[in-house]
């Protein structure tokens, strides 16, 4: 029997979905800004991708050059994204995977983006699923800002639709999809944002 849980780990199915569609081919440069423990990166590793990885968290750092034993442990640093060490346009895909919503306020969100957009190549693939407003309007309480407490107890920077437009367009990126939301049953909205560099 094909063992999926150890070709594909605890992948996020949005991203599952942009390597079916094949924009995220073997041969290529992945770096996962906020890596955290590499649920996202077995499927990479696997295959035999050039990974890099940054997380503020050296204990997940230590992890993940644990699974990625056969990499040069110089591949994953501990630091906070807006301040990664990594080249300019070393990246042909950047993942921020359920990291950007854990900015403090609107100055750290876009330093982080900024951190993040920045490693990527043009014509590269950035590749972004985070907390948002869309379809839960209602349920959930401003703190100050974007900041905002969700019907699930946590706190998060929220964005919104025309956000991410603007952003889009001030980074003269590509919108690769519709701006897909799912909405968790009273608990949070999550969305998938997907730019061309």
């Amino acid at each position: 029997m094909h063992d999926l849980q150890a070709e594909f780990g605890q992948i996020d199915i949005y991203l599952f979905d942009q390597i079916l569609r094949r924009r995220i081919l073997p041969g290529m440069t992945i770096l996962d800004a906020g890596c955290g423990f590499g649920r996202n990166l077995v499927y990479f590793l696997n295959e035999g991708y050039n990974i890099l990885g940054a997380d503020a968290d050296p204990s997940a750092i230590a992890a993940v050059r644990h699974l990625a034993h056969t990499l040069p442990a110089a591949n994953f640093r501990a630091e906070a994204i807006e301040r990664m060490s990594f080249p300019d346009a070393c990246a042909d895909a950047v993942l921020s995977s359920a990291v950007l919503h854990f900015a403090r306020d609107d100055e750290q969100f876009h330093a982080m983006l900024q951190g993040a957009w920045r490693t990527l190549r043009p014509g590269g693939l950035f590749f972004c699923r985070l907390a948002s407003s869309i379809g839960i309007e209602r349920q959930i309480q401003m703190i100050e800002g974007r900041r905002h407490l969700l019907p699930d107890g946590s706190v998060r920077y929220l964005v919104d639709e025309p956000l991410l437009l603007e952003i889009t367009a001030k980074l003269h990126a590509t919108l690769l999809d519709p701006i897909k939301t799912t909405v968790v049953q009273n608990q949070r909205s999550m969305t998938t944002w997907i730019l061309r560099k």
